[in-house]
């Protein structure tokens, strides 16, 4: 088999990509091609040929891609602000709209001295990166529970270390523990969360069917199981005038706002659109004139 350029590859499996009704298949070719040489997108211009061996690698890639695996997967990494991460089988892929929460972390982390970030349900440890990364005077905690998720968490915040960021500190624990961090009670500046939060009747991409973990992604029967004790969690655990941001499913742009609202601790409620416009994490500042509460409900649901 004759070597053969970038260029006709990008172009063939573009092409495969689009027949098989994959979305944005130019992008996605051009990201599987230089995987395969090992070489960053912007370079792909600049690369040898593909050997045959690579050009095998590649065919192999484009069929799975075609049967909806992950693209993450398939080259082991997400893109996410900033970062690099390293993903795959039981961690949940972060996504390009929990940028934005992300984003808006950072921008309360910064506005406090030597501010403590905590990011529950932490999954890859996209947030909480982040943050450390974009706020390096933070002290950033990431809670996981998941054994698979924390196996890729501790590699990533290990990666990031080896790259000059403050350690985060890696929590195991279920976010719905009423007893969650309890030596932080009233002491978080900024309390980040990207909870499972899908309701569980609501059919959902074949990207995210069986390949990211159920407990990621569903959130009870109405989607709130996980987010219902993460909101008495950030009352007992924020400092007064600390900051939440949650992020929730699109149909729950009135719902959330209203919970924290009925909690009666949080004032300033916001809910936020998402890149497409659609409501997606609403943020809340905690009140002064509220009392912590000693403890929560404990909800029997996985955590992120």
């Amino acid at each position: 088999m004759e070597p053969q350029r970038p260029s006709v590859a990008v172009a063939r499996v573009a092409r495969e990509l689009a027949r098989a009704g994959v979305a944005s298949a130019r992008v996605e070719a051009e990201l599987l091609v230089a995987h395969v040489l090992g070489v960053p997108r912007g370079r792909l211009a600049l690369a040898d040929p593909l050997a045959a061996e690579q050009t095998a690698h590649l065919a192999d890639l484009v069929r799975r891609r075609a049967t909806r695996e992950p693209l993450q997967h398939l080259t082991g990494r997400a893109a996410f602000r900033y970062l690099d991460l390293r993903v795959g089988p039981g961690v949940f892929v972060p996504r390009p709209e929990t940028e934005l929460l992300a984003g808006w972390g950072v921008e309360q982390a910064r506005r406090t001295e030597n501010p403590l970030v905590v990011d529950l349900c932490s999954g890859s440890g996209a947030i909480a990166l982040a943050v450390a990364g974009e706020v390096p005077q933070a002290r950033v905690v990431a809670v996981e529970r998941s054994p698979a998720a924390l196996d890729w968490l501790r590699r990533n915040v290990a990666d990031r270390v080896a790259a000059g960021d403050r350690p985060v500190e890696v929590v195991v624990a279920d976010v719905t523990d009423p007893q969650l961090l309890a030596g932080l009670t009233g002491r978080v500046d900024v309390l980040l969360c990207n909870p499972p939060y899908v309701p569980r009747r609501v059919g959902v991409p074949e990207e995210v069917a069986g390949h990211d973990p159920d407990e990621a992604v569903f959130g009870g029967a109405d989607g709130l199981s996980v987010i219902r004790p993460v909101v008495a969690a950030a009352a007992r655990l924020l400092r007064p005038g600390g900051t939440l941001g949650l992020e929730h499913d699109d149909t729950h742009g009135t719902t959330v706002p209203e919970l924290l609202a009925a909690d009666g601790r949080f004032a300033a409620v916001v809910d936020h659109p998402d890149l497409t416009g659609r409501p997606r994490f609403v943020t809340a500042s905690r009140r002064s004139d509220a009392c912590h509460a000693a403890g929560g409900t404990a909800w029997q649901t996985g955590s992120s």
